[in-house]
């Protein structure tokens, strides 16, 4: 058991209302103090800055954004809670990027009561957090030699996946985030969440930024 006194301060961000409200009932019976909650990226990022909570427990599919633009935009201010991601992705990708944006804990949704409220004590007590399967198959990746030829690419575009790299290119020419997606069989709002991890690696404001990027150097 780990040893945190006190209520732990908690927002919860989710845009499944129905889900959201029975994650906080579940939170609250296990003595956590859920001080808010928020359905999108501008309402965590609001409810964070009000309530200073230790642990924020985000999801990555929200509107506004999604999680990593909450990880992202947390990552400037003084003090941060904890954050704690529990979505339904398995995507190493997801995983990577969100551990790299600071996130403390990458949770499995179905995950059981008992066992949440506990990695929610553990991770307000600094400890981290991956669930076991996603933690296996990273490491994995992490000791993946890397091939020769991507030593040897240096351009802009370097860091992105295979599957940032074909939603760049139909942004590029000119397709909507639903376009997109139903090119290539996502969700809109996966769309924009994979949107949100491709600016922030190309270090672009925007869309339209990234578009330029991906003409001059993806064929």
């Amino acid at each position: 058991m780990t040893d945190v006194s006190g209520a732990i301060r908690l927002v919860l961000a989710d845009d499944h209302p129905i889900y959201r409200e029975g994650l906080a009932r579940t939170l609250a019976d296990g003595g956590i103090d859920v001080v808010a909650q928020a359905r999108d990226a501008d309402e965590a990022l609001e409810a964070v800055r009000r309530e200073s909570p230790q642990v924020l427990l985000l999801d990555l599919s929200m509107p506004g954004g999604g999680g990593l633009a909450v990880l992202s935009a947390l990552q400037k201010l003084e003090t941060p809670p904890a954050v704690a991601v529990l979505t339904a992705s398995e995507e190493d990708e997801d995983v990577m990027v969100a551990l790299k944006l600071g996130a403390r804990g990458y949770i499995l949704k179905g995950v059981g009561a008992e066992e949440l409220v506990e990695l929610v004590r553990d991770i307000a007590a600094g400890r981290s957090y991956v669930s076991p399967g996603l933690a296996g198959r990273l490491l994995i990746a992490m000791r993946k030699p890397a091939p020769m030829a991507a030593h040897a690419q240096t351009g802009p575009l370097s860091d992105l996946s295979k599957r940032e790299e074909d939603i760049l290119k139909l942004v590029a020419q000119g397709k909507s985030n639903r376009e997109v997606g139903l090119a290539l069989d996502l969700q809109e709002k996966t769309v924009k969440h994979y949107m949100t991890s491709i600016l922030q690696k190309l270090q672009v404001r925007n869309r339209v930024e990234a578009a330029m990027l991906a003409r001059e150097h993806l064929k």
